[in-house]
């Protein structure tokens, strides 16, 4: 017989279902809760058997057995005889109850099944299948025995196993395994068990004994100098701290609670997971370390609760063993009301009799299971037996049973109002199957994986009359080759370097009134998917089953919305911070942000900070207010001036515009006009033409006007100081050399201004920072040196102005106009020293405005000051203007 064994590409990625078919399980709690005892557990040892009628046997005596809680079976000859293939001990910690299966005498005894019962299930079923398949160890089956679980110790599980194995030849009528055989032997669910019994075989029959264990993958079992031949079935979760930070991340949630059994197992889970968490900025809101001893646990217990119990966090993830002081823990937390969400593995799968199912928020189970394929007619298999003795309602005491999706709506209502015996009946009803255990299924996988291994053997000794089974590292070297494809359709690889990283199906539990609980399959996570897309969780399903597709937050610090930015405060963890506006012109346009973007310079951000809109393009321009209030000023000046103008240019023969130099003052009247013209080139778009003409011509102008100025002052001065005709001075001023002033200091200002436009001329330039949401066009000055030099050469015209006139204020003269003169370089002389402090302190349109400020009130000033007196006498009081008047009043 040739058996042909599938090729397993490990390479081959898992593909994500194109549709999506929910999976929804209920279950029944058990009556009474084993809390004083929970280390109960069942250990197999199977060997091959020459059998063709096993499977119609082993049913014939499930329908007598099954509903007993432990089985005894004497078996008289050889194992390997042709007499009763089977024989199977289990017995419980708190009774035992021993029947011979062949004796038609004794009857039945019917109890409540306790949970760990489901794996004998298992163990049956999977034997059934192995020997109902044609291409398995044909003409054989298998003996199986399942050892007392009342042996909790070392010494205890020895004095056990040699009573088992008739070590003593002490148990009449029964022959035991033949030590020169390799014992196979199945252990679980919990590690320690494993440990204890594998230690205890190996000091009985040392190196005859090879061990697969089901129930969660152990470090401590991976020792290889402890145990040498033991294999575990489970795979290691080494990717299971990247799922639960993917959950995590999916839901929103930076602030988790963890609690874990304080052992190897619970510190290196711990290790993997703040590896991951840290990767992606989330925080443990508490980290509770069970210790293992119950007396040290309970000298903690009111710690750990209030730990919880005062913590912010909604989400806690509970890791380790469920016979663990970390499973009493977590009923105590809630027993006493406390509910959050749970994220933990599927062996923390328990119903509660206390409901946590409310319909406007999720507080219950997210649990992780190993993904495989479903295991169909283990429900059936056991009813077809005996339905009345394994009804559903036994059955679900014990495992998950599948139910129609469908009607999950109609079910919660249904649930939360009937009573208990309505719902359970309308639950069975519903009720297509029971459900494989991720314990279970490893027990699946470990029976098959032996017949494979026996199978391989037996090929192998082909020819043989007898199957050579002394030598537990040849089958341990063919356990570790083998590679197999399930009736299921799941790849199984025994060698632990080639096997595969598990998936995992997420799913939903709640527990409602009356012991029922409800799972949901809500998603899946692969790690052979590209970072970021591992985890899937079907959103429909989730928002069907829990009526949305928001979980309950679970975070340190409010998230900081669009334009505001996270605070950190030192010593506080990462996700908890405080929101901080950002800065001015910064936006941030997502949640979260650490920093805020600054917006580029033609851009500029809005009031909410949220994004960048362009700024608008402005200037000082004639339709802006200010543009057109300094326009209206300059136009008003200069037709007053204008009219000054006219009123000297009338009365151009009266002694009081003949006699302070009557040409002088047309000279300064007609550049007090172009001054008060200037500002119009500072006010409108500017370009290239107007900045340079700008200031050149406000240099030179204010340049005449200022040495008009200082021309009439130096006259005045000459024209009292002339005592004796023929003198130098009469000379100069019947010449009218102080003319002369006006034309060298303004030579003297366009050398100036020529130096500045051939060394750095001013040109257009944009403002955008001293308006908010506007960028100004400005004209630059080029060389801000230069353009205070001008300045500087206006403020020395206007100081030697201020003095010279000073001296000359006192001199008697009815028309003298000194006074005037050194009033008007006063006012001149305040308006530009004002005006530097605070040109230098605005920017933008109100820097023009200053300057265009400026000049328009130091023309004012000295027009003000020189010729509104003037005007005053010659159209007010023209008495004051006659020669005539002026003799008869000295006279008298």
């Amino acid at each position: 017989m040739e058996l042909i064994f599938p090729d397993m590409d490990s390479n081959i990625l898992p593909q994500e279902p194109s549709s999506i078919s929910p999976r929804c399980f209920w279950r029944k709690k058990q009556k009474e809760e084993d809390d004083g005892d929970s280390l109960t557990y069942h250990t197999f040892f199977t060997s091959p058997i020459n059998r063709t009628d096993a499977a119609e046997y082993l049913k014939g005596h499930l329908n007598e057995g099954l509903p007993l809680h432990s089985f005894h079976s004497t078996v008289a000859g050889d194992a390997l005889s042709k007499e009763t293939p089977f024989s199977f001990y289990e017995c419980h910690p708190n009774w035992v109850e021993v029947m011979a299966i062949e004796s038609p005498d004794e009857h039945s005894i019917n109890v409540t099944p306790k949970e760990n019962y489901k794996f004998v299930l298992a163990f049956i079923f999977s034997l059934d299948e192995v020997i109902r398949n044609p291409d398995l160890l044909p003409n054989m089956s298998f003996h199986f025995e399942i050892l007392s679980s009342r042996c909790k110790t070392v010494s205890q599980l020895r004095s056990c196993l040699e009573h088992s194995l008739n070590i003593d030849d002490i148990t009449p009528n029964y022959k035991c395994v033949n030590l020169k055989k390799c014992v196979v032997m199945l252990s679980g669910p919990s590690w320690i068990v494993s440990s204890m019994v594998g230690k205890a075989m190996h000091s009985i029959i040392h190196q005859q004994i090879l061990q697969l264990t089901y129930g969660p993958f152990h470090p401590t079992l991976s020792d290889c100098e402890q145990f040498p031949f033991l294999y575990q079935m489970a795979p290691e979760d080494t990717s299971l701290p990247l799922a639960m930070v993917s959950l995590i991340l999916y839901f929103s949630w930076n602030w988790v609670g963890l609690t874990v059994s304080d052992n190897d197992q619970g510190i290196q889970f711990l290790s993997y997971l703040r590896t991951e968490m840290e990767k992606s900025i989330l925080c443990f809101a508490f980290v509770n370390m069970i210790p293992p001893s119950m007396h040290l646990y309970m000298s903690r217990a009111e710690v750990y609760y209030n730990q919880i119990l005062t913590s912010s966090t909604n989400v806690v993830i509970i890791y380790g063993d469920t016979d663990s002081t970390l499973a009493v823990s977590f009923r105590t937390w809630v027993s006493r009301g406390i509910q959050r969400i749970w994220v933990t593995t599927s062996q923390w799968e328990v119903t509660s009799s206390k409901s946590d199912f409310l319909p406007e928020l999720f507080r219950g189970t997210l649990a992780f299971a190993h993904h495989h394929a479903e295991i169909s007619g283990l429900r059936n298999f056991i009813q077809t037996v005996n339905p009345l003795k394994y009804s559903d309602e036994y059955l679900a005491r014990l495992e998950w049973m599948n139910f129609n999706c469908g009607i999950l709506d109609s079910m919660c209502k249904t649930l939360r109002k009937s009573s208990s015996n309505s719902s359970l009946e309308w639950l069975i009803a519903q009720t297509f199957d029971m459900a494989f255990s991720d314990d279970s299924y490893d027990i699946y996988n470990a029976v098959y994986t032996m017949a494979h291994v026996y199978h391989e053997m037996l090929i192998q000794s082909m020819g043989n009359q007898e199957v050579h089974l002394s030598n537990c590292l040849e089958l341990y070297s063919l356990i570790r080759k083998t590679h197999f494809t399930s009736p299921v359709g799941d790849r199984v690889n025994m060698n632990q370097k080639e096997k595969l990283q598990p998936e995992y199906d997420i799913f939903q539990l709640w527990n409602f009134p009356n012991g029922l609980g409800l799972k949901v399959k809500i998603g899946m996570f692969s790690p052979y998917f590209p970072h970021g897309q591992q985890l899937h969780l079907y959103e429909d399903v989730l928002e069907w089953a829990t009526g949305s597709r928001q979980m309950l937050p679970s975070v340190c610090s409010t998230d900081c919305g669009p334009g505001f930015r996270k605070l950190r405060h030192e010593g506080m963890a990462a996700c908890c911070f405080d929101c901080t506006p950002c800065p001015e012109n910064d936006i941030s346009n997502e949640t979260n942000v650490d920093q805020c973007v600054k917006c580029p310079e033609n851009q500029y951000a809005k009031a909410q900070q949220i994004h960048c809109i362009d700024k608008t393009v402005s200037s000082l321009t004639y339709e802006d207010p200010l543009g057109m209030s300094l326009t209206l000023m300059a136009l008003c000046f200069t037709a007053f001036t204008s009219i000054v103008l006219g009123i000297f240019i009338k009365h151009h023969d009266t002694p009081l515009v003949k006699a302070n130099n009557q040409n002088l003052s047309y000279t300064l009247l007609v550049s007090l006009i172009f001054c008060f013209l200037c500002p119009l080139l500072f006010i409108g778009h500017p370009n290239a033409a107007t900045c340079i003409l700008q200031q050149i011509t406000f240099g030179v102008i204010f340049t005449v006007a200022i040495s008009t100025v200082l021309a009439k002052t130096v006259t005045v001065l000459l024209a009292f100081r002339v005592t004796t005709p023929g003198r130098r001075i009469r000379c100069f001023l019947i010449s009218r050399a102080p003319n002369f002033i006006i034309v060298i200091c303004s030579l003297i200002q366009i050398i100036l201004c020529a130096i500045w436009l051939g060394v750095s001329p001013p040109f257009i330039d944009i403002d955008a920072k001293s308006g908010h949401g506007h960028i100004i066009i400005v004209c630059n000055k080029g060389s801000i040196i230069a353009f205070y030099c001008v300045l500087g050469y206006h403020g020395s015209l206007a100081l030697g102005s201020f003095v010279v006139a000073f001296l000359a204020r006192n001199l008697p003269d009815t028309f003298n106009e000194a006074k005037l003169l050194t009033f008007s370089m006063l006012v001149f002389c305040s308006v530009w020293v004002t005006f530097l402090p605070v040109y230098h302190s605005t920017k933008g349109k109100v820097m023009v405005a200053v300057e265009v400020f400026s000049i328009l009130a130091s023309s004012a000033g000295l027009l003000g000051c020189i010729f509104i007196p003037k005007c005053y006498i010659i159209l007010l009081r023209p008495e004051r203007n006659s020669l005539r008047k002026f003799k008869e009043k000295a006279f008298s």
